[in-house]
């Protein structure tokens, strides 16, 4: 069995629907080791040509973002999970334009979806509370961000300039995660 598979089954055990809200800490080794891959997988994609430099843009990172130290574990649950679903919403996306392996995208994609799933009873559990926390204030902008993104892509008709100032975004949103990550604490 690899090590890989013993990770899933402890994973899975551990995040019984009883158990969930008290293993914050479990979450967030979980959550590391996927923004690792994540990063590495997208790093294993073309990076950005010299001449797509003049047409990056501000896509303007939600404040809250910067100042991640206000949040609670409660609300970095809920922003990451937020990210994580707009960034698998983008790579679903054509990418087709990039010369981007299909095998790493598709990669990339069952990694986001296994920290969706992992965070997602968790996430509801949150919402099912109605306790309005930062999270839920920020989600709302990083929607509009994600937004931004996308239309971005459309308005360069997807081409792989336009996929490469994405990339080069996602992977700052990545550092974002990682930072939000450490809030996952008992």
């Amino acid at each position: 069995m690899t090590y890989r598979c013993l990770l899933q089954m402890v994973l899975l055990l551990c995040f019984s629907t009883t158990a969930l809200s008290m293993n914050y800490s479990l979450l967030r080794f979980q959550q590391r080791r996927s923004d690792t891959v994540c990063q590495k997988l997208l790093r294993q994609l073309p990076s950005t040509p010299q001449h797509c430099l003049e047409v990056r843009m501000d896509f303007q990172v939600p404040e809250e973002m910067k100042q991640a130290q206000q949040f609670r574990k409660e609300d970095a649950v809920l922003v990451i999970y937020e990210m994580l679903q707009q960034i698998f919403g983008i790579l679903t996306r054509d990418f087709s334009s990039t010369g981007w392996s299909e095998s790493i995208i598709e990669d990339l994609l069952v990694e986001l979806q296994g920290q969706m799933d992992h965070l997602e009873p968790i996430q509801k559990e949150i919402m099912q509370k109605k306790n309005f926390t930062m999270g839920d204030m920020t989600v709302p902008h990083l929607k509009k961000y994600y937004f931004n993104l996308v239309e971005y892509l459309k308005s360069k008709d997807y081409n792989s300039c336009a996929w490469a100032v994405v990339r080069a975004e996602m992977l700052r949103n990545f550092s974002f995660l990682k930072s939000l990550t450490g809030y996952l604490r008992d």
